[in-house]
């Protein structure tokens, strides 16, 4: 028995068309946003896309901006600093933890 280590909203267990049909974004446009890094889904080992409920939030998030006229560097940056953000405040979530327990 193999114990993932990733959290289940990290693993990817949808294909293409399944998050195709999932989201409303067609498969060509889920390949084009891979190319321009607007996400990175996991791979099998023959090399078959594979979303995870992270990738769909992260597409739900992207139609938003799309819809909002942000074009894809746009899009690039403004989910760079997002994740910037959640990162500094789960440090500093983490920092107040501590404080807390001294």
């Amino acid at each position: 028995m193999t114990i993932d280590v990733l959290p289940r909203s990290r693993r990817g267990v949808y294909g293409i068309a399944v998050t195709s049909e999932l989201t409303g974004i067609g498969p060509q446009t889920l390949r084009l946003y891979e190319r321009r890094g607007l996400l990175t889904p996991a791979r099998t080992s023959g090399g078959t896309r594979r979303y995870s409920d992270d990738d769909l939030t992260r597409l739900a998030r992207i139609a938003q901006l799309m819809e909002e006229g942000v074009n894809v560097a746009g899009i690039q940056r403004i989910l760079a600093l997002e994740s910037e953000n959640a990162e500094l405040a789960s440090r500093l979530e983490g920092s107040d933890l501590g404080a807390a327990g001294a």
